[in-house]
């Protein structure tokens, strides 16, 4: 179990933290509060702070990054001359894998074309102290919700889907590599006071609608920017009834709408998943101090005295949808797609489905889809898309394997791509996206935006959950509508699909033979950092001259942008990720 005694110590203190900010601030807290004012740099200083006006400094509990940003960052932090890294932090490598055929021939390839770098990222973790997860453990994201997220406590990650550890109660926030520098060489954090938008989920998920939908249609409402600078925080009777790894596909999607972290109450769900995942102490403790990790009672009672913001959504109302194209935040539900799609003269018939992602790449959600896929097996269906599947751990695909699930995808004719992100950020060598050819594409990814999976801008891609996605290639037709429509089998006739049916943890337990985890030396002093000087992708950093007290003036603006600009248009992602290190 990782990180045990630096939870320990945490929860020791949290108590009391939590009612010295109550009585500070004179007023009930809700659980971004409760979670903020435990990590207060200086617990002195606390006092009533304007949400979106004051800049709180924090102590983040562990830093976490994956393989592309890492570089820069870890270059960096070798310049801050310590020996080992302040609090525990985590190297991942997942985004410099390629999809192409498959997960073995992919993993052969990414190995040797990115040597240089795993090398260098293996050897500097070894030597300041960092837990390396070597290339195929598995995407950094859901690696961290099986291992490292634990309710009540605080990360940044140098990637925006850090946020997906708000499904286990943690505030967790996505950062650029200087800030990662900061906290692991021991300095505060600073970060804008966020404003608080609570979503009240009421009702039960049904059917065809999954925990997908829900961030679906939150994004509808609140746009790709209606989030920022706020943290959503989730609660509510429906919320309790969600599995954990659906309050973190949930919160990974919030940066899709701009907010700074999304966060969920501490549940039995929560608890059940610590369980399962081997973390049965990190449980205990936090059942002992549980009413920390929820907001007051009076916030759920009145939450519109304690919220920036209130949305309700009714779950039993909630229907399926699809997101896109082009951008995560035009929401259809699948009732009216065929009538949108026309009038907007999107391609209707799906070349590629995709389902799994740092999103969509639990137990559960895995388990949903395969259940869809076995009745199209069982009752003479073929896909008529191309269909792939990406698991988002090792221990995920060992079990979904041992299970034999894969089997079943592999009998519908899917492909099995490596434990890495892969398409969803680009990282996939699609034959024949170089004619940018109009077509569609339906994912169970996060983002959508144009080029994005494979560098075609005529490619539309719709965003939903991994049944519908499962269903829509078995179909082949982006307006099919498994709730109502049916399909012809190979010998004509009508087929039925029923609702998915998904197992939320293994009934024998998770199991894997190599989590891909490498602890790092106890004293490295001695270890030498593997950079080759004549490298074209890695670059030891020069220290800059000392400060002469002054501030930089008349420097000239380089770049404005109009209109909805991206992180992919900023830093995107594909080939570009070669060059992070230099």
């Amino acid at each position: 179990m990782f990180d045990l005694n630096m939870i320990e110590a945490l929860y020791e203190q949290i108590p009391d933290r939590v009612s010295y900010a109550r009585k500070k601030i004179g007023r009930p807290l809700t659980l971004s509060e409760k979670v903020l004012y435990s990590h207060l740099y200086n617990n002195k200083d606390l006092h009533n702070y304007v949400r979106g006006d004051s800049y709180v400094e924090f102590t983040p509990d562990r830093v976490a990054m994956q393989d592309a940003t890492a570089q820069m960052a870890l270059l960096q932090f070798i310049m801050a001359g310590k020996n080992k890294v302040a609090v525990p932090s985590t190297v991942h490598c997942d985004h410099l894998i390629q999809a192409k055929v498959d997960a073995t021939q992919d993993l052969i390839v990414a190995k040797e074309t990115n040597s240089e770098v795993y090398n260098f990222l293996e050897s500097v973790s070894n030597k300041y102290g960092i837990g390396f997860w070597k290339p195929g453990a598995g995407i950094i994201h859901q690696v961290v919700l099986e291992n490292y997220a634990f309710p009540g406590g605080m990360m940044i990650g140098t990637d925006s889907h850090s946020v997906n550890a708000g499904g286990l109660g943690m505030i967790a926030i996505g950062v650029g590599g200087a800030d990662a520098v900061d906290v692991m060489a021991g300095m505060q954090w600073e970060l804008k006071l966020p404003k608080l938008i609570g979503i009240n989920l009421i009702g039960e998920l049904e059917g065809w609608t999954s925990s997908k939908d829900v961030i679906l249609k939150v994004a509808g409402i609140l746009s790709v920017k209606g989030g920022t600078g706020s943290i959503l925080e989730y609660f509510g009777e429906g919320a309790e009834k969600l599995s954990c790894t659906g309050k973190g596909t949930i919160s990974n999607m919030g940066a899709e709408i701009g907010a700074t972290t999304s966060i969920f109450s501490y549940d039995h769900q929560m608890e059940k998943y610590l369980i399962a995942t081997g973390r049965k102490k990190v449980a205990e403790m936090a059942n002992s101090i549980k009413d920390n990790f929820r907001a007051d009672y009076e916030v759920y009672t009145d939450p519109e005295l304690y919220y920036d913001q209130v949305i309700t959504i009714n779950l039993s109302d909630l229907e399926p949808h699809l997101n896109g194209p082009f951008t995560p935040d035009r929401a259809t539900p699948i009732s009216e797609m065929a009538k949108v799609a026309a009038k907007n003269n999107w391609p209707t018939e799906v070349k590629v489905g995709l389902i799994g992602s740092c999103t969509n790449s639990s137990y559960e959600d895995i388990s949903r889809s395969a259940s869809i896929a076995k009745q199209a097996v069982e009752k003479g269906l073929k896909t008529k898309a191309d269909f792939t599947i990406t698991p988002g751990s090792e221990q995920v695909r060992y079990t979904i394997e041992r299970d034999g699930f894969i089997k079943t995808f592999n009998d519908l004719g899917a492909s099995v791509f490596a434990n890495a992100c892969g398409p969803c950020i680009g990282q996939w060598s699609r034959e024949g996206s170089t004619k940018e050819i109009k077509n569609t594409i339906v994912h169970s990814f996060n983002r959508n935006f144009a080029k994005r999976a494979d560098g075609n801008p005529n490619t539309h891609a719709f965003v939903g959950s991994p049944e519908l996605v499962t269903a829509i290639a078995i179909a082949g037709d982006l307006t099919f509508n498994p709730a109502i429509d049916s399909l012809k089998n190979q010998d004509g006739q009508p087929i039925k699909l029923d609702p998915p049916i998904g197992v939320e943890l293994p009934e024998k337990g998770f199991e894997v033979e190599d989590l891909g985890y490498q602890e790092p030396a106890e004293d490295g002093k001695n270890i030498e950092l593997k950079i080759n000087p004549d490298s074209d992708r890695l670059q030891l950093l020069d220290p800059f001259n000392t400060w002469d007290g002054k501030n930089i003036i008349g420097l000239k603006l380089l770049i404005k942008a109009k209109g909805k600009c991206t992180t992919d248009h900023i830093s995107m992602a594909g080939p570009w990720l070669k060059y992070r290190g230099i």
